[in-house]
Parts: structure tokens; C-alpha cells; sequence
């Protein structure tokens, strides 16, 4: 048996108590209706998933325009409302908890897609191309954010998290990494605005400042995380300052009373992870870098070392997509399964989605022939 004592132990999160430090990292799969609608059988995905400490859905949109891909899910409407609540009702009968990521595409999307032109704080085209239901294709120009248009949208996240909540969920995660909308008007590239959400750290923090405070305000800062992403260059960004830019974020929303800060890829002797533990003052989740096939070992070792650094919570994709008993597992010092074709994470269905086996259960599993024409978006 694998010494896990620290990650394996409870913790405090706003009102809830976790059972173990693991959190199941927001991870898109494309298996809801099209109109973003969950289904029955991503209440069984979650559902054996539930000895996770916490599980963060998979990123929802607030609206319309903010879809991305093919058949991701939303929280807009009330039939949304209605599927998010079979996935809970399934989880919470399971024995687990859930919070519900909140992502707003922004450049990242497609008249293809959503049937809108995205929207981004500059009309910067994202530099490479996008999965629709077609295929891959060139990204559009977005349309420059107006003013309205800014608060609007502020106003469909406060909506979404108040939403998420009538869903069942106990809580949202504010998307503001890996490329998506917030993340773009943190970053210099993707925001070449001259107005108030431009220019110096004061103003490109601004909009994921607004989003995170009105979401709190509706829901209870103590329900609401922030994801975060620094340094990260997915989908063509640049930030430029990245810890000036993090220093500043953390500054205005530290005494906000956020339920957590979530950064994703952390490692421990970054002087930004340093800089951002330091001065975060609640709790800190933070994603492992971890590689295509990790093991057991490869996992604890590194939950550990973040957790030796300052991190308080665990948060890990690609082990929980492949172990839906992954909490045992690292109890036991068990192997992990291996994470089979990248092309299952996206086609939808149940193979390379819900058959993976917990142990006991382990039979030979089906291979896909990849298609690197359909192989879809990234994992969120």
C-alpha cells in the first residue's frame, strides 16, 4: 500500500467537507445533445466517478454565443436545468458532490457550431482551426465585445451559476484559462483594447474580475471557484506579464471569500505557483503536470509534491477519465488503466467514456481506428 495519507485525507471547501483531497478536473467529452442538453448516459460517467472528493462538471456555457464545440454542454435553459439535474441527483446518490465549470468560448467557436459570429475582446482570429459538426475548419474573425455586450454577458454567467445551483450542483467554477473568453482578455495577444477592459493589468483583469464578483453576489462567494491558467499558450495565446498579470487578479479577488483558485498545470517550483500560493489567501486546487499514460506512482508523487508546496486540493483529468474507481486505486497502489484512443474522448457513445473498468472488472477493451480528421477539441 502506497503512502497517500495526505491526499487521501478530508478537507474543508466553503460548506462542504471532502472526503479525500482528489478533485475530478472539468474535462469536455462531446456527449450532450446538441443543443447542450446533458444526457442519461453522462449521469452514469459521473455517477461511477463519485468517490472523487469533488467532481467539477465539464464546462457548461452561459450562452448561446460562448459554445465552442459540437456537442458540449450548456446552462442557459431550462431544459439544460432539467438534464444537469439527473447527473446530480446521480452523483449525490452515489455519495458524491459537484461543482459546474462555467466557460465561455469567445473566439474559440464557429457559425458552424453555435450558429452565431463569436465574440472576443478584440477581433483576433483564433490561429488555427476549429472542430464543427463538419469537420475542422478556419476559424472566423470574432466581433469586438461592446460595452452592452460585456455586461450582458457578465449577466448570463450570474444567471448560469444561479442556474447550476437549481441543477442541484453546490457550486460553479469560473473559466478564465486555457484560451477561452476570460482568459482572452487576460491575455495581450487576444486583447488589444484601448478602453477600460484593456491596456495595464488593471484593465485586462477587469472582466474576469466582473464575472467572478457577479457571480459570487448571486450565489455566495463561498460556492464559486476561478480557474486560471498562467503561462499557458492553448489556443494561440500569449499573455504576455503572466506574473504581473496573476499578482494583480489574485490582489482584487483574494479577499472576495472564493470557495478556491484553481490552476491548472502547476508545478511547485515555479516562482509564479510560489508567487500565486502566497498570496492566495483561501484555498488553492492545483493540476498536476502529468504525461499521456500516467501511473500510480506518477500521480502520487506529484499530488504529493504540490500538496508539500502549499496546494490544499488535488484536481486530475486524465486518471479520473480512465479509473472511475481512481480513489481506490491510489489507496491500494493499483494500477491505473490506460487512457485508450484520444479519438474515444470526443465521438460521443459509451465506448472509451463509461466502459472503462474499475478493478475486478478489467476485460479486454475495444480499440478505436483514430481519425485524425474527427479527432476533435482538446480536453478542457
Amino acid at each position: 500500500m502506497t503512502n497517500t495519507t495526505a491526499l487521501l485525507a478530508s478537507a474543508p471547501l466553503g460548506p462542504l467537507t471532502l472526503p479525500n483531497r482528489l478533485v475530478m478536473a472539468p474535462l469536455t467529452r462531446n456527449r450532450a445533445e446538441a443543443d447542450g442538453t446533458p444526457t442519461p448516459l453522462m449521469a452514469t460517467y459521473y455517477a461511477q466517478r463519485a468517490s472523487a472528493g469533488l467532481i467539477v462538471a465539464e464546462a457548461a456555457t452561459p450562452n448561446a454565443v460562448g459554445q465552442t464545440y459540437p456537442n458540449i454542454t450548456a446552462v442557459h435553459s431550462a431544459r439544460h436545468v432539467a438534464g444537469w439535474r439527473q447527473v446530480t441527483d446521480a452523483v449525490r446518490e452515489a455519495g458524491g458532490r459537484m461543482f459546474l465549470q462555467l466557460q465561455h468560448g469567445g473566439r474559440v467557436g464557429h457559425p458552424a457550431t453555435s450558429g452565431l459570429t463569436p465574440v472576443a475582446p478584440s477581433p483576433v482570429p483564433l490561429p488555427e482551426t476549429i472542430f464543427t459538426p463538419g469537420g475542422h475548419r478556419p476559424a472566423v474573425v470574432p466581433r469586438e465585445m461592446t460595452a452592452e455586450d460585456i455586461r450582458t454577458t457578465v449577466a448570463d454567467f450570474a444567471r448560469a451559476a444561479r442556474n447550476a445551483l437549481d441543477a442541484g450542483f453546490e457550486g460553479v467554477e469560473v473559466h478564465s484559462a486555457n484560451g477561452h473568453l476570460l482568459h482572452q482578455f487576460l491575455a495581450a495577444n487576444t486583447n488589444r483594447r484601448t478602453d477600460g477592459y484593456g491596456g495595464p493589468d488593471a484593465g485586462r483583469i477587469r472582466f474576469t474580475a466582473e464575472v467572478t464578483e457577479a457571480v459570487a453576489a448571486e450565489i455566495g462567494a463561498e460556492r464559486v471557484g476561478l480557474r486560471i491558467s498562467p503561462g499557458n499558450t492553448v489556443n494561440g495565446i500569449a499573455e504576455g506579464g503572466t506574473e504581473e498579470i496573476y499578482t494583480a487578479l489574485v490582489d482584487r479577488l483574494g479577499g472576495l471569500g472564493l470557495a478556491y483558485l484553481h490552476q491548472v498545470f502547476a508545478d511547485p517550483d515555479d516562482p509564479v505557483f510560489q508567487k500565486i500560493r502566497a498570496g492566495w489567501p483561501g484555498v488553492l486546487i492545483a493540476n498536476p503536470v502529468l504525461g499521456e499514460q500516467p501511473t500510480t506512482d506518477t500521480v502520487r508523487r506529484a499530488s504529493e509534491r504540490l500538496l508539500a508546496a502549499g496546494a490544499d486540493l488535488i484536481a486530475l483529468g486524465r486518471p479520473f477519465l480512465a479509473n472511475p474507481d481512481l480513489v481506490t486505486r491510489l489507496r491500494l497502489g493499483a494500477p491505473l488503466n490506460p487512457v485508450r484512443d484520444r479519438y474515444l474522448m470526443y465521438v460521443g457513445g459509451a465506448t472509451g467514456y463509461t466502459d472503462y473498468p474499475a478493478l475486478g472488472q478489467e476485460t479486454a477493451q475495444p480499440s478505436s481506428s483514430s481519425n485524425v480528421a474527427l479527432d476533435g477539441p482538446r480536453v478542457a
